[in-house]
């Protein structure tokens, strides 16, 4: 069969799911597609961290904003981590039960295992509560930091203290949409 042929077919299919009244279907699955975003005011997709968010600055969260989320979240949860340790990957940050009424996290946020509107945070591997900026090796070149956004379709139960694996497990089957940011850092 032809390209020519294959689409003519796939025309033809689509013309016939509108108007059997199905294009509606098309639209709304085309409409929940639409990517969440997430973005920050503190760094540039793809650029270097500024120091204040690292260990040799004051070591505080960044701001963090995000767009697009489905219409049945629950909650979010986010994840920070570096794939380029020397030991592995290493994980910066661990967030969960963040309401789905809220659309940012603002920079230096506590280091406590609860704040506000019921936000829980884990253990990192520095081990500590909350986040932890990155501190590569020096001389190990540029490593990669991932912010990863999670919109979940529910509220997690998990115990306090919670690790990324154990945050991982508890979100398996109730990831509706993940948007990501990475930023770069280099310890001078």
């Amino acid at each position: 069969m032809t390209i020519f042929a294959r689409f003519s077919c796939f025309a033809r299919l689509v013309l016939m799911l509108c108007l059997s009244g199905s294009c509606g279907i098309i639209a709304a699955t085309a409409k929940e597609a639409q990517m969440m975003q997430l973005a920050s005011i503190s760094f540039e997709p793809g650029q270097t961290v500024p120091s204040q968010y690292t260990c040799e600055g004051a070591n505080i969260s960044p701001e963090l904003h995000w767009s697009d989320a489905p219409e049945n979240t629950q909650t979010f949860a986010l994840i920070t981590d570096d794939p380029d340790a020397p030991a592995g990957t290493w994980v910066h940050w661990v967030m969960y039960n963040i309401p789905a009424d809220t659309g940012a996290l603002p920079e230096n946020l506590p280091k406590s295992e609860t704040l506000e509107n019921g936000i829980h945070q884990g253990r990192n591997d520095f081990p500590a509560t909350g986040y932890g900026g990155p501190c590569p090796p020096r001389g190990h070149g540029p490593h990669r930091y991932f912010f990863k956004l999670y919109a979940l379709d529910t509220v997690l139960e998990l115990k306090k203290g919670v690790t990324k694996a154990e945050l991982e497990r508890a979100m398996q089957g109730h990831i509706l949409a993940k948007a990501e940011l990475m930023g770069l850092y280099e310890r001078q």
